[in-house]
């Protein structure tokens, strides 16, 4: 039995014309097989952490896991071999095949017109093998998972191919523009600075307790996990807690070293032709990544609070066919962490038409689009509003909590806890609530045909830059509370990125005008003039 399937947009050739062409299908690389057996590793190293954990005498709750692992492995590399040995692919005059099945036989074919990145993937038994694994992408309205996905080929031969597919896509030749970014490894300091380096450590320790638990293995009763926290018990906690906390940075910053390097060593972001843009990265999983010239939308300047501390920042595209919104949000950051002046340079050669792009060493163009004072102020309502916020769903519930308690058990202790946090969160909370006023803005700095820019957030400040021919639809949001305020929310609808960009808390009065000025005649049925 065979089936013709196809992807949104894309039809398969029709029998007659797959007879007449000359056009061979090409097979995967036969070492292909031999990455399946990295399932091994799963069992052994199961057997070993459990042989490890129990002195040798594993239980028969741990050998019905393992028999449960080992027969899951010999189904999937069954399952591997036969998809091998199935699977074929060419490329036509028109588009990208892929051909796979045993019992029932599909065809999906794309249309080369419709390939908008190709990227290559490798973890790292594929690397140890010379493979790499190759995804086409296309232009899915639903920005699900569109295109074909080869696993595995040789590393020279997806570049061929990809160069191949590109090329009759119609990706164009070669640009003449520089590289934008390769890594630094003095980049490494910003590293630490993420939420990670804690909630990182307990992550692990939570995953490694929940495999041992269905291990038959009572984490618990190990020994020096249960001398740890006796001796950690005995001690005195004014001492050994402000002490674990330090060791918990510690380690959590070295695992946030290490995700670092195994995510952007060797990176690389470039113009890969005169209209696609490359990010390439990876230590011991290779990744190349592509985005369409044509499909970026506009670009992201984040800085998270302890990066932006440090003077540090990231770089994200706006850009359509890059998936579903997790693979958007992993295959869209054009930057890591790194310094803001590096962000910005490459935010500007990621913005700029070809050939803008500044030497190192010379201010980029696009600073000034990101200089406050070419922003529209927020009304001072917005700031009042975050201070409530902060306090109604910060500092109240704790204080609450704190006095109901005291009351209940007759704790004095609680209730004059309750009143030193309310004394110390208060004006934490309002110099929270100033910092997020401040990064509050809007504006249409450089013409009408340049971008529309958002700046909002304080744990994570973005400033966005959007093409202002790249909205859609406006949307404007607000509540009784906002509107007593005089403030309303609008939203800049884009079909890429987040799909949606919000201005909080803009003055109500000038909220259709802006958003008139920056995309001229989608407003003009529902404004009076």
């Amino acid at each position: 039995m065979t089936t013709h399937g196809t992807t949104p947009g894309g039809t398969a050739p029709d029998d007659a014309t797959r007879d007449e062409t000359d056009v061979p299908w090409r097979a995967l690389d036969p070492r292909t097989v031999a990455v399946h057996c990295g399932w091994m590793a799963a069992p052994l190293a199961s057997l070993a952490l459990t042989a490890l954990a129990t002195g040798g005498h594993p239980g028969d709750r741990a050998w019905i896991t393992l028999a449960v692992i080992a027969a899951t492995f010999a189904c999937v590399t069954a399952a591997g071999l036969i998809g091998w040995s199935r699977t074929r692919y060419r490329v036509t005059a028109d588009s990208f095949e892929l051909r796979s099945g045993l019992f029932v036989r599909r065809l999906r074919a794309i249309p080369l017109h419709r390939v908008r990145n190709v990227d290559l993937t490798a973890h790292p038994v594929q690397r140890l093998f010379g493979l790499v694994v190759l995804r086409a992408g296309t232009t899915g309205a639903t920005g699900g998972r569109d295109g074909l996905t080869l696993e595995a080929l040789t590393r020279p031969a997806a570049e061929r191919l990809r160069a191949e597919l590109l090329a009759r896509a119609g990706g164009g030749d070669a640009a003449d523009e520089p590289v934008l970014s390769t890594g630094d490894p003095r980049w490494l300091r910003y590293a630490p600075l993420t939420f990670w380096v804690f909630g990182g450590v307990f992550a692990a320790v939570g995953a490694v307790w929940r495999v041992l638990d269905d291990l038959g293995v009572q984490p618990w009763r190990i020994g020096v996990v249960r001398r740890a926290f006796e001796q950690f018990g005995h001690s005195a906690l004014w001492l050994t807690v402000p002490l674990a906390l330090l060791a918990v940075a510690a380690v959590g910053s070295v695992g946030a070293l290490a995700v670092y390097a195994e995510n952007w060593w060797r990176y690389r972001l470039e113009w890969a032709d005169a209209g696609t843009l490359r990010v390439r990265r990876g230590l011991l999983t290779t990744r190349s990544v592509s985005i369409e010239r044509a499909r970026l939308r506009g670009a992201v300047l984040r800085e998270p609070m302890l990066l932006r501390a440090a003077g540090g920042a990231t770089v994200r595209a706006v850009a359509g066919g890059l998936g579903d919104s997790e693979e958007n949000r992993a295959r869209s950051t054009v930057l890591p962490p790194a310094p803001r002046a590096e962000a910005l340079r490459v935010l500007t050669g990621v913005l700029a038409p070809p050939g803008a792009l500044p030497p190192p060493g010379v201010a980029p163009v696009g600073e000034a689009l990101f200089d406050r004072r070419e922003l529209v102020r927020h009304p001072r309502a917005a700031l009042r509003r975050r201070f409530a916020r902060g306090m109604a769903w910060a500092v109240a519930p704790v204080t609450a909590a704190l006095v109901v308690l005291g009351a209940l058990l007759s704790l004095p202790v609680l209730l004059y806890c309750a009143g030193g946090f309310l004394l110390l969160a208060t004006p934490v909370a309002y110099a929270l609530a100033r910092d997020a006023y401040r990064a509050l803005g809007h504006g249409l700095p450089d013409g009408p045909d340049g971008h529309l820019l958002i700046r909002s957030g304080t744990f994570s400040r973005d400033t966005v830059a959007l093409a202002r021919t790249a909205v859609l639809a406006w949307t404007f949001t607000d509540t009784p509370m906002a509107r007593r305020a005089g403030v309303t929310t609008a939203t800049a609808a884009v079909a890429a990125g987040e799909d949606g960009y919000r201005i909080p808390d803009m003055a109500a009065g000038e909220a259709a005008a802006f958003a008139h000025a920056a995309t001229p005649g989608i407003l003009d049925e529902f404004l009076a003039w």
